[in-house]
């Protein structure tokens, strides 16, 4: 009994581990134990939809699995932050939750962000860069506009 107090305890670990040679033989041996089923399309098929989201989900995991994000670019700032501001305005579901949930004054912040970001970056920004600036802001206000007056 001493010797057993000695040893103190042991921890295992039950997590499941997801490795980058699991994420390349497919999702099917990923999620194994997984019990919930996805809706199928027509003739059995997954939408394009669900094809988009399974795509998605596994880039994500691969991703969190490797460390590797995408890099880093004004563009892909501003999207980020576009993406925020539809969440926010009720347009697309919470990636967190799956909810779709409306708070137009945080949408509004971000769209303020924005606009702050086109102000300080005049004359810094290339011709795309600033299109995509552009094109962002004019759909987002109006679609704050539209969400407002509902």
């Amino acid at each position: 009994m001493e010797e057993q107090e000695k040893r103190g305890f042991v921890v295992r670990d039950r997590r499941r581990i997801v490795l980058d040679e699991v994420e390349s033989q497919g999702t099917e041996e990923a999620t194994a134990g997984d019990d919930r089923q996805e809706p199928k399309g027509a003739g059995g098929e997954p939408s394009a939809q669900e094809k988009a989201k399974a795509d998605a989900d596994q880039a994500a995991r691969k991703s969190r699995t490797s460390g590797t994000y995408p890099q880093v670019t004004f563009s892909t700032f501003v999207f980020s932050l576009s993406s925020s501001a539809l969440v926010h305005l009720g347009e697309v579901p919470d990636p967190t939750t799956q909810k779709v949930e409306k708070d137009l004054p945080l949408a509004k912040q971000i769209i303020d962000t924005l606009a702050m970001l086109e102000e300080k970056t005049k004359g810094n920004l290339d011709k795309d860069e600033k299109q995509l600036l552009q094109t962002v802001l004019y759909d987002l206000r109006l679609r704050f506009v539209k969400q407002s007056h509902s």
